[in-house]
């Protein structure tokens, strides 16, 4: 049975919230809740930070049969952008995103060649790749693939040979 008294009317007869409240621990009397996850564990990974994690994962892997990778620069883009005109002006400086549009398919990825002292890089678009991909398992297979191909590109071999298990999987 509840003992406390209710708070004093007010002139309209509503009851006045004006006194202290009783203290609750919560809603259903079990004190506050602990950490949701442990404090080693991010709390939330952004779907952009997780492809970056995969294309990196996917190079780190093919880096430790070829070497020469280590100098390459994997970049992730949203998306590519054709070039803006005919005369072949570029609507990104460096030249990462910009491609010749063909009007039937949008790239999945890109090898861009060492210019000056910029080294190789290779860009894997990350929206094309998540549109293609129902699930996470088929997306990181998609985004290694992708990977494959373009370092294959970059070192002029088949992807079979950079990777002899590209498109087993």
């Amino acid at each position: 049975m509840d003992n406390r008294v209710p708070p004093p009317a007010t002139p309209g007869g509503v009851p006045s919230r004006s006194g202290p409240r009783p203290r609750h621990r919560d809603r259903h009397g079990r004190g506050m809740r602990g950490p949701v996850a442990p404090p080693q564990v991010p709390l939330s990974v952004s779907r952009g930070e997780a492809f970056v994690d995969l294309v990196h994962d996917s190079a780190e892997r093919l880096e430790r049969r070829w070497p020469q990778l280590a100098s390459v620069d994997f970049v992730v883009r949203e998306v590519p952008v054709a070039r803006s005109d005919a005369g072949g002006a570029l609507s990104d400086p460096d030249g990462l995103d910009a491609f010749d549009f063909d009007g039937e398919s949008v790239p999945l990825g890109r090898y861009v060649a060492a210019r000056g002292d910029a080294p190789d890089r290779i860009v894997i678009y990350r929206r094309p790749v998540e549109i293609r991909a129902k699930g996470r398992e088929e997306r990181a297979l998609l985004v290694h693939e992708v990977v494959v191909e373009q370092v294959a590109e970059l070192l002029g071999l088949a992807p079979e040979s950079v990777d002899p298990r590209y498109g087993q999987d």
